[in-house]
C-alpha cells in the first residue's frame, strides 16, 4: 500500500478516541446528507492539462469542503450500507481492489440494490514517478463520466495501469485511446482532458481524505469506519453485512 507520508506517532488514547469521534461524526454527515454536486464551469486554457491540485479557498470550513467534494456513485443510493473508497489509479494495492474485492462487492451487495460504493479520489502526486499522473487520471475518468462512462474508463485506467502511470509525459495520448476503448467520444473527451475541468473537484476529494484521516490508498470505510482488512473480502463483506443488520456467518 502506498503511503504518503511518515506515520505520526501514537496519540494518547483519549486524544485518538476524541479524533475518531470527529471522523465518524464527519463520515455521518457524509452518508445522510451526501455529497453535493456544484460543479463549476471553467474553460479549455489553450489545451493546458491539469495534472496538480489547484487552488481553492473556503477549505478550512467543512461545509465548503463537503459542498466542494464530489464521491462518484454505484448502487441503490438509498441502500443502508454505504462503501466509501479513497482511491488513487496509479496506486497497485488500489487496482489489487478494484480487480479483486470490488467485482464481488458489486456482485454481492451494491448490483442487487443492497449497499451503495462511492468512489473518492486521493491521488497520491509526486510521492514515487509511478503516482505523477495519479491527479489527471482521476480528471480523465471524470471526462470519461460527463458520457456515462466513469466506471468503465476506471477499469481500463486499472488493467493498464502500467502501461501509463510511468510515462515521462503527461500520458493524453493513452487516455485518449482509452476513451475509444469505452466507446466514449474521443474529441469530447480529449477537450475535456486539455482543461482544468474537474480539477477542483478532485482537489477537495483529496482534501476531504485529508480531513478524514487517509494516510494510504486504498482506505475503505463502511458504516463511518474504516476497515483494516481492504484486501480481505470476507472482512468487506461481514463490515456491510453488520450494516445490513445481519450477522455474519460462522
Amino acid at each position: 500500500m502506498a503511503e504518503t507520508k511518515a506515520r505520526k506517532p501514537k496519540r494518547p488514547a483519549s486524544a485518538q478516541g476524541t479524533n475518531l469521534k470527529k471522523v465518524y461524526g464527519l463520515l455521518a454527515i457524509i452518508l445522510v446528507v451526501g455529497i453535493a454536486w456544484i460543479g463549476i464551469s471553467v474553460a479549455n486554457r489553450g489545451g493546458a492539462v491539469a495534472t496538480a491540485p489547484v487552488p481553492l479557498t473556503g477549505m478550512d470550513d467543512m461545509k465548503t469542503l463537503l459542498q466542494q467534494a464530489q464521491g462518484v456513485t454505484s448502487g441503490n443510493p438509498e441502500a443502508t450500507a454505504q462503501v466509501l473508497i479513497f482511491s488513487d489509479f496509479t496506486c497497485p494495492a488500489c487496482k489489487q481492489f478494484a480487480q479483486g474485492i470490488e467485482p464481488s462487492l458489486r456482485t454481492e451487495f451494491i448490483d442487487p440494490g443492497k449497499a451503495r460504493f462511492v468512489y473518492y479520489d486521493f491521488p497520491l502526486g509526486g510521492v514515487t514517478q509511478q503516482h505523477k499522473w495519479g491527479f489527471v487520471a482521476a480528471r480523465a475518468a471524470r471526462c470519461a463520466g460527463d458520457q456515462g462512462k466513469y466506471w468503465e474508463f476506471h477499469d481500463v485506467l486499472f488493467a493498464r495501469q502500467i502501461e501509463w502511470s510511468y510515462q515521462k509525459d503527461t500520458p493524453v495520448r493513452e487516455f485518449v485511446e482509452y476513451a475509444r476503448l469505452v466507446a466514449a467520444d474521443a474529441g469530447v473527451f480529449e477537450a475535456c482532458l486539455r482543461s482544468d475541468k474537474f480539477a477542483d473537484i478532485v482537489t477537495a476529494n483529496r482534501q476531504l481524505g485529508v480531513q478524514l484521516g487517509v494516510g494510504s490508498t486504498p482506505t475503505v470505510f463502511i458504516g463511518g469506519r474504516p476497515v483494516a482488512g481492504w484486501n480481505d473480502y470476507n472482512e468487506i463483506k461481514a463490515a456491510v453485512l453488520r450494516e445490513l443488520g445481519e450477522e455474519p456467518a460462522k
